[in-house]
C-alpha cells in the first residue's frame, strides 16, 4: 500500500484485526543465538499495534530482549483462507499503567495465567510495532495487500 490515507490505513488495518480474530492459531517467530524460533501465542491487536502477554522470565521474554526482531503469522481456516503476516519489533512493558491498559486489551481472561492481575510481576506487555503488514488469502498468492511503515 503506497501513499494510502489515514482512513484507507484504518480501513486495512480494521480488516487485518478482523481476519486475525477468525484464526485458530498464531505463531510468532523470534530469535535465539542465530536460530528462529516459533511457538503459538494469542496477540489482540489495538489499532495498528499488536499486544501479547507473558512472563518476564520466559524464553520469549529472554529472545525479546535479545534480539527484538518478529514474525507473525494468522493463519484463518478454509473456507475463508486468508492470512495475515506481520514482521516487527517487540518491545517488553513492564510499567504499570501499560500492563493494566494491556490487560484490558487482550481479549482473553489473563487471570488464568496471572491471578495476581495486572500488577502481578510475573506478567509483562509485549508490544509489536510492525514494519510491513500483509493480509492476503491462499498464501499470498491471491488478493494480497501490503502495508509498510
Amino acid at each position: 500500500m503506497t501513499a494510502v490515507s489515514e482512513a484507507e490505513k484504518a480501513k486495512f488495518f480494521e480488516q487485518v484485526d478482523q481476519a486475525s480474530r477468525k484464526a485458530v492459531w498464531c505463531a510468532l517467530a523470534s530469535v535465539e543465538d542465530g536460530a528462529p524460533r516459533v511457538r503459538l501465542v494469542h496477540p489482540t491487536w489495538d489499532g495498528e499495534v499488536l499486544w501479547f502477554a507473558t512472563a518476564p522470565g520466559s524464553p520469549k521474554a529472554r529472545q525479546l530482549r535479545a534480539n527484538p526482531a518478529v514474525d507473525v503469522q494468522y493463519q484463518v481456516s478454509p473456507p475463508d483462507f486468508v492470512h495475515v503476516l506481520v514482521r516487527g519489533r517487540a518491545e517488553l512493558c513492564s510499567d504499570e499503567a501499560t500492563k493494566r491498559r494491556v490487560w484490558d486489551v487482550l481479549d482473553y481472561d489473563l487471570s488464568a495465567f496471572w491471578p495476581g492481575g495486572p500488577t502481578d510481576p510475573n506478567y509483562v506487555a509485549v508490544r509489536i510495532v510492525p514494519e510491513r503488514v500483509e493480509l492476503s488469502k491462499m498464501f499470498g498468492s491471491q488478493e494480497k495487500r501490503v502495508w509498510r511503515r
